[in-house]
């Protein structure tokens, strides 16, 4: 049986799952706000040092390592977050890696649960 759709705070309805057409815009803005404080990559720290450590790890661990999952992996992720601690960022045993899927949904789900 399928579920009853849902009024948005803007009083449009919204089909069970969906988000409206005002949640979708005021996302959007919010992340534009986000990402126009946030350093660059590279002045993150991901610059092209990284991307050959980053590539040489992936040859050696090309799996990823979330239980259950074993899909081709595409990212190096920090076990724990770095937070600019270079010590931290350029420790291997924090390193394990991902596919894109885990590291987007899995691993940031967990990091926002965990408030790391």
């Amino acid at each position: 049986m399928p579920r009853p759709p849902h009024i948005c705070s803007c009083g449009n309805i919204v089909p069970h799952g969906e988000r409206c057409a005002c949640q979708i815009k005021h996302t959007r803005e919010r992340n534009r706000r986000h990402d126009r404080r946030r350093p660059t990559a590279s002045q993150r720290g991901y610059g092209s040092k990284w991307r050959a450590a980053r590539d040489a790890f992936l040859k050696i661990n090309d799996r990823c390592a979330w239980p259950g999952c074993g899909e081709l992996a595409t990212v190096v992720d920090h076990i724990i977050p770095h937070r600019g601690d270079d010590r931290l960022f350029w420790d291997r045993s924090n390193w394990q890696p991902l596919c894109t899927s885990c590291h987007s949904r899995r691993k940031q789900r967990q990091e926002r649960y965990r408030g790391a």
